[in-house]
This record gives structure tokens, sequence and C-alpha cells, in this order.
């Protein structure tokens, strides 16, 4: 049984508690979609205003809906397209603080105004993104990439 823990101390301790309960929930389990949908469910928990944290996982060259929380969402995105497209695209994470002002955002959720994504690469491989939204401009700070891109980065050795 998981066990929420209460996210009281700085910024940065608080992401190091989130990534130590991905661990726990992920050791010992090799299923891709089971690592995902916790690992959706449990930013989802930890992160404040945000309206959708999720997946898009690579297929067929382009990326494909996998585990989030949040409303119903665009089911592919082509390389290139949209923050999701360019991240995996770039295999760089994307940090933006309006999305209205990047140049081919795609618009799932209207009420989304900032986003992150960070790709998902194992062994040079392109696995997918993890894509965040919020409904707050500028909200993801250069503390949020780094642990998310950590986060990512122990998610992937489970995948």
């Amino acid at each position: 049984m998981f066990n929420v823990e209460n996210y009281s101390g700085s910024k940065q301790k608080d992401y190091e508690l989130v990534i130590k309960q991905l661990r726990a929930l992920s050791e010992g389990e090799s299923n891709t979609i089971a690592n995902l949908a916790n690992a959706s469910a449990l930013l989802n928990q930890f992160l404040n205003e945000v309206n959708w944290v999720g997946f898009y996982l690579m297929e067929d060259g382009e990326l494909v809906l996998g585990p989030f929380q949040g409303l119903p969402a665009c089911v592919r995105i082509p390389l290139g397209k949209g923050v999701c497209g360019t991240a995996a695209q770039n295999q760089r994470t994307e940090r933006i603080e309006d999305v209205h002002a990047f140049p081919g955002h795609i618009a799932c959720d209207a009420a989304s105004q900032s986003e992150i994504v960070v790709p998902m690469v194992k062994d040079g491989k392109l696995l997918g993104v993890l894509d965040i939204d919020s409904p707050i401009k500028n909200r993801f700070d250069e503390i949020d990439q780094q642990y998310l891109e950590e986060f990512v980065k122990e998610l992937t050795s489970f995948l």
C-alpha cells in the first residue's frame, strides 16, 4: 500500500521525496504502463497549480498518448510539432513560460498557460516524453526542470 507523505519542506527536499516515492512504487515492477500510470498519479498529487500530467510514448515515429492525469488529450503528436514534438525531436527539455507565444503550440486544454516537457531517453533511444501543463504562466522554473529531469531519469531506469 502506498502512503501519501506530506510535502512541507523546501522545494528541493519535496522533489527528493517524490523521487524516493517513485523508486518505491516502481522497484520490482517491469510493466511500462503500470509504472507510467503511477508516475503520472504521483506527480499530479505532488505538484500544485498543474492541470495535466502525463506521458506520450514513441510509436512508429510519432508520439502517442500514454498514461495521464487530467482532461482528455490529443492522441497523436508528430515529431517537431508543438512543445511535446519539439522536445522529442531535439531530445531536450522544453520549459515554456507562455504556451500561446510558442510557435505551433497544440492546445489540448484551453486553460493551459505554461508547460514543461522532458524527453525520456534510455540507452540513446527516445522512449517518449513527460508532459506537464499549468493554468498559470511561468509556472515552471529551473528547480522544477532539474528535478523533473531527475524524476524522468529514475523512471526510465524501470522502463
